[in-house]
């Protein structure tokens, strides 16, 4: 565009080819020659402001049209897989994952837990973020009306699912039991059981403090096969805890109870740390024994709902909560420390 008033032309020849050089070309708009352009204007007879105040505003609409375009350019660059493997050898080594940073402690205990599991023969599935309530509640048997579906304990969207329920972010990994035994029910047919871990992310409306947080990790086991019984369960639990704690572990369980398991056993193991020796043990406190998890028999209707029959299968479940195997396994004193992004702790893993 010709610019018919001397300054803003000589402006424009100055900010136009000047924009093209700025790494921040927004920067430009900012300007100090633009700046004392609209300063000049009250300056001006009356009868001149309203042509020089209509070109200026189109030299900062060619200016903003400048910058708007450079954006869209850069939007075409290659995009990045930031979850692909980095490159030792590319052009930038200093952005190398292993020199900027670490892995969350969180995902380093996960990744060990699936290992261990793996070896036991169970796969690994991922959980989901959001969710809809016959995962959350009806196939694990939590009928309507249970206390655990009211929005007071679980977070429910204002978004709802086909039957006009609203979705949920799931408040235990128990949501994919239904899915895991769907996925895998074939297995049984051919003599196979079916073995699958969850170790995810779960929320609840807790009050927060050093041992509770609204968001927190879960690891859900299932077993299924003929002829599954509850010491098989136990010798499970305890071959994991063994390994994931590196030292032999008296276990006992107590007898209680959960909608999705029949009979259901509350699941606690001897401390590690103090053997039931120390009172002043952090994790005891000297009563030698820690309850760590709930688990039990699958109940008939859980495998009834995911087509499995409970007159020729059974199986176990159990679900733990992967922060506090953490926070036993290191000594934390805070859950909140895991979600907290302070380096001074993220940096001791």
């Amino acid at each position: 565009m010709s610019y018919q008033n001397e300054d803003i032309a000589r402006a424009a020849d100055v900010l136009l080819a000047r924009v093209d050089t700025l790494d921040d070309k927004a920067a430009i708009l900012r300007a100090p020659e633009l700046g004392a352009l609209y300063a000049q204007i009250r300056t001006l007879p009356n009868e001149v402001k309203s042509s020089f105040g209509a070109e200026l505003n189109a030299l900062k609409t060619e200016l903003q049209a400048r910058v708007e375009a450079a954006a869209d350019a850069a939007v075409e660059l290659p995009l990045i897989d930031v979850t692909a493997p980095m490159d030792a050898n590319a052009p930038r080594p200093s952005l190398l994952p292993n020199e900027q940073g670490s892995t969350h402690p969180l995902t380093q205990e996960m990744e060990r837990i699936v290992e261990i599991f793996g070896r036991m023969g169970f796969v690994a599935e991922e959980s989901r973020e959001l969710d809809d309530q016959f995962h959350m509640f009806e196939s694990v048997n939590f009928p309507k009306g249970h206390p655990a579906r009211d929005d007071y304990d679980t977070f429910m969207t204002v978004e709802t699912d086909g039957a006009s329920d609203p979705f949920i972010a799931p408040a235990h990994t128990s949501t994919m039991q239904n899915r895991t035994l769907v996925k895998y029910r074939d297995q049984l047919e051919r003599g196979e059981a079916i073995a699958a871990i969850v170790p995810d992310r779960c929320f609840r409306n807790e009050d927060l403090d050093a041992r509770h947080e609204h968001t927190f990790y879960q690891v859900e086991g299932i077993y299924v096969a003929k002829g599954v019984h509850a010491g098989m369960l136990i010798a499970t639990l305890q071959e994991f805890l063994q390994s994931y704690y590196g030292q032999e572990l008296d276990v006992r369980v107590n007898p209680f109870y959960f909608p999705f398991t029949e009979p259901s056993f509350e699941f606690a193991l001897s401390c590690p740390f103090c053997k039931g020796t120390d009172a002043a043990c952090k994790i005891c406190s000297g009563e030698g024994w820690i309850e760590l998890l709930g688990c039990g028999m699958i109940h008939p209707n859980v495998l009834r709902m995911a087509g499995v029959d409970p007159a020729i299968y059974t199986g176990f479940a159990f679900g733990c909560g992967i922060d506090r195997l953490v926070m036993m396994k290191y000594g934390v004193e805070d859950v909140r420390h895991f979600e907290s992004a302070k380096l001074d702790f993220l940096e001791q893993f």
